[in-house]
């Protein structure tokens, strides 16, 4: 028997200070059995941080290689934000910055492989990749309190990102970087 994805439901209160970005989002997110509570909550994170008119989750979800988890689609549907989420290869962001007017990679591990990668492989455009990381252990804080229904205030600001569930509050630097990637 193929399992199917478990659907959640996320109620965000996104107060992206940096950006200027207000909103109650209603976010639904299909989380494949093969995806990790870690992934799933990265792209949440990585879609509210991104929000803007025009975005939305893949329709293919997972399993498509060439589809980003998260695009902004301009009223046309031409592609202008491809965003990833994880520890992507090179050859996958030299295609997606072919592709969109403006890449952005959330990551959550080490950028050890994608810099040693990207001195050997070209990468379209490589200078302008936005590139996010957020340490992991914010990530594994928030997934005891995910529920299927489970309601969040997100807040960046200053370089922090603090996440409120259950009256608890998760802080974390959400650290900025493009290639050459140092530290």
């Amino acid at each position: 028997m193929v399992l199917g994805a478990t659907i959640y439901q996320l109620h965000v209160a996104l107060s992206d200070v940096e950006r200027s970005v207000y909103e109650s989002l209603e976010l639904r997110l299909a989380r494949h059995p093969s995806e990790t509570m870690r992934y799933m909550l990265m792209r949440a994170i990585a879609y509210c941080l991104s929000y803007e008119e025009g975005i939305a989750f893949s329709k293919a979800g997972l399993s498509s290689t060439d589809e980003p988890p998260i695009s902004v689609l301009d009223p046309t549907g031409i592609l202008r934000h491809f965003i990833d989420v994880g520890s992507p290869s090179a050859e996958r962001l030299h295609k997606a910055s072919k592709k969109a007017d403006r890449v952005s990679l959330y990551s959550y591990g080490s950028l050890a492989n994608l810099q040693k990668e990207a001195e050997s492989k070209p990468i379209h455009r490589m200078a302008e990749i936005e590139i996010w990381q957020l340490d992991a252990s914010l990530l594994d804080a928030l997934e005891p309190h995910i529920e299927r229904k489970t309601k969040l205030e997100l807040v960046r600001n200053e370089g922090q990102l603090y996440i409120t569930v259950n009256g608890q509050v998760h802080e974390a630097a959400l650290n900025q970087f493009q290639f050459p990637l140092r530290g």
